[in-house]
């Protein structure tokens, strides 16, 4: 392990970030705003830490192994967290606390799309577009976007692109050339965010709030620029949009890239992965929508359309909304919530635990079944009609059990501040998960909980966004020896 090599690569990798504090800038000019000035500052602090730590390590030369890649993914996306909330702490009467600003910058980036801010629509032009672009670079990973441009200054990627692709079967590359796999991912990213945002206007948003909510849709982050969400536009058409725009971002980016090069749609219907979400979301819609058709006032049309919209944006891990689910009646709010642990599909830009590790965990639960029936019985357990190897298999249960671990120590950790039972459990599953909203006195923002619990919330953001063992490999012993 090279710490030269290291800091030669977050510095690189800080001053590519700093360049993204200049759209903030144009559009605090153009509104007139009066919050350029913020973002200079936190571009020149941000640029100038990265030259820092670049310029005396510019002549190092390694290839990266994967223990580097551990290391560089959670030391980056820590830093990124730091250096983004600078912005949010020096805009005037709009700054927020330390402790509030790096929750909400953690927050874009991760996209969980929990926020302490009350009052968004008053909020600058400036600091809306800014969490809004949060939550895209954070969506695809800037890392995979580093990934496509490093080489060219002498630095492997493939180390980085392992530790970022979210999901179990991440050393499938979509090209022969790891460069030209990140530059694939990105061009279908910014095509669906393009098109997303022409829906959005041509379905009667203005350009502003089009951008900025292709950006949070298309990276499942949940960020608004309206306090009210998309409930804000009362509008079924962008309403509709905007649920398929989720669900598409919710696919693993693998089939859109076989989509693009194939011209073809069917795949999408023979992944075993994608068929089981859509039939997710199919059965919860429906339980959704017959429960609030017979034990709320919704009227038919509004029940179903209001089903449609929070069960695909709760379970993709999203958080937008058009009602507070958190008052539905009976076991909606709990049975929605839970949904959120599924998350999207391996390889998307979605949270949870993964479709193919709940399709996994389930498929190994019937095999344990079938073994105390028959207990001689050679059974593999397959995805569509490919045996999975018993070491993904275990690695699996790896995750699983280190996430209830994790959760549970977290749930302990938040009630010690004195936060009571629901909105601890909803806070740190919401975190955890990437999803955002959350239950009980977080329902409507996170802003009145203590600062203690939102910096254990904060790194329960970053476990959900690097999956848990980028990060707790890094507690063992074992991967700092030589």
């Amino acid at each position: 392990m090279s710490l030269r090599m290291i800091l030669r690569i977050l510095g690189l990798l800080l001053m590519m970030f700093s360049l993204t504090m200049v759209p903030p800038i144009l559009i605090s000019l153009l509104f007139a705003d009066g919050m350029w000035q913020a973002f200079v500052i936190a571009l020149s602090i941000t640029v100038a830490t990265g030259a820092l730590m670049y310029l005396p390590n510019r002549h190092a030369r390694k290839e990266l192994r994967t223990r580097d890649g551990f290391l560089i993914a959670a030391l980056f996306w820590s830093v990124l967290g730091l250096f983004g909330s600078l912005p949010l702490m020096l805009t005037g009467a709009s700054a927020l606390s330390p402790t509030d600003a790096v929750f909400e910058s953690f927050s874009g980036l991760t996209t969980t799309g929990a926020t302490v801010i009350t009052g968004i629509d008053l909020l600058p032009e400036a600091i809306l577009y800014y969490r809004q672009q949060l939550q895209w670079l954070g969506g695809m990973g800037i890392v995979v976007l580093a990934v496509a441009i490093l080489p060219t200054l002498g630095v492997g990627g493939m180390a980085l692109y392992r530790t970022e692709i979210p999901g179990p079967l991440k050393d499938s590359k979509l090209t022969p050339r790891i460069t030209e796999t990140a530059k694939a991912l990105w061009y279908i990213y910014a095509t669906l965010t393009v098109t997303c945002m022409l829906a959005y206007m041509a379905a009667g948003m203005n350009w502003f709030d089009a951008l900025g909510h292709s950006f949070s849709t298309v990276a499942i982050g949940g960020f608004s620029t309206h306090d009210a969400s998309i409930g804000y536009f009362d509008s079924a058409v962008i309403e509709l949009i905007c649920a398929a725009f989720l669900l598409i971002s919710a696919f693993s980016f693998s089939l859109h890239f076989v989509a693009w090069r194939e011209r073809r749609l069917s795949h999408y219907f023979q992944d075993p992965e994608a068929r089981f979400l859509m039939l997710f979301l199919a059965g919860l819609i429906t339980i959704t929508a017959v429960s609030l058709w017979l034990t709320s006032d919704y009227e038919t049309t509004t029940g179903l359309r209001h089903a449609i919209f929070e069960v695909v944006s709760v379970a993709t891990t999203a958080g937008f909304s058009v009602a507070d689910f958190s008052t539905w009646p009976g076991a909606l709010p709990f049975l929605l919530f839970v949904a959120a642990f599924v998350g999207g599909c391996s390889g998307s830009t979605g949270g949870g635990m993964k479709v193919i590790r709940i399709i996994l965990i389930l498929k190994q639960g019937m095999r344990e079944v079938m073994r105390l029936i028959h207990p001689s019985a050679v059974i593999t357990v397959k995805i569509g009609k490919v045996s999975v190897p018993d070491g993904i298999a275990q690695a699996v249960w790896g995750f699983f059990s280190a996430y209830v671990m994790l959760f549970f120590l977290m749930l302990v950790g938040v009630m010690a501040t004195g936060v009571d039972q629901v909105t601890a459990w909803s806070t740190v599953g919401a975190t955890l998960n990437n999803l955002g909203p959350a239950l009980g006195e977080a329902s409507a923002h996170y802003g009145d909980l203590p600062s203690l619990a939102k910096w254990i919330l904060v790194l329960a953001m970053l476990l959900g966004r690097l999956e848990i063992f980028t990060v707790v490999v890094l507690f063992t012993p074992a991967f700092w020896r030589k």
